[in-house]
């Protein structure tokens, strides 16, 4: 068994987008049974920007071009999570412990037309538009505290 502890973690960005209504997007990832939706996040590259990497993730998820989104804040402090002891060496080659992200609030200025979760790699198999009081409870348990955490951060705007 790997001790965690002595596991950096990831480094990774997330996007809470808003619609015109002040609902957040949320999509359902494709290697997962559970019912559970999540916001576009993912690892960052070697030394990438974490707001171009944020905008990055959207896109190669959600298929939403960067010129469909404004940003609106940015966390002012990296979040932490840590998986679950069971995925701890299953996800991202055992070499990390779980993720420390940057997480920026965003407006999409796009239509809904313009999402495509199909894209050239999909993760997701269904998308929808969620109240923000609605978010811990749709998440897997190991980020609902995340989820708490980005809540707060941006709560002045929702």
């Amino acid at each position: 068994m790997i001790d965690k502890t002595t596991l950096p973690y990831r480094p990774g960005a997330g996007v809470m987008l808003l619609n015109r209504e002040g609902k957040v997007f949320v999509a359902q990832r494709l290697d997962s049974t559970l019912e559970a939706w999540q916001m576009p996040q993912g690892g960052l590259e070697q030394d990438e920007d974490p707001q171009d990497g944020a905008l990055r993730e959207l896109e190669e998820e959600a298929g939403i071009t960067r010129d469909k989104v404004e940003i609106i804040a940015r966390c002012p402090t990296e979040l932490l999570y840590d998986l679950p002891d069971d995925l701890v060496g299953k996800l991202w080659k055992g070499k990390w412990r779980g993720q420390r992200q940057h997480w920026f609030l965003c407006r999409f200025t796009g239509r809904d037309q313009d999402i495509d979760i199909q894209t050239e790699h999909p993760e997701f198999r269904a998308w929808k538009w969620a109240e923000p009081s609605e978010l811990p409870a749709m998440i897997v348990p190991f980020k609902r505290d995340l989820y708490g955490r980005v809540l707060e951060a941006f709560a002045k705007w929702l």
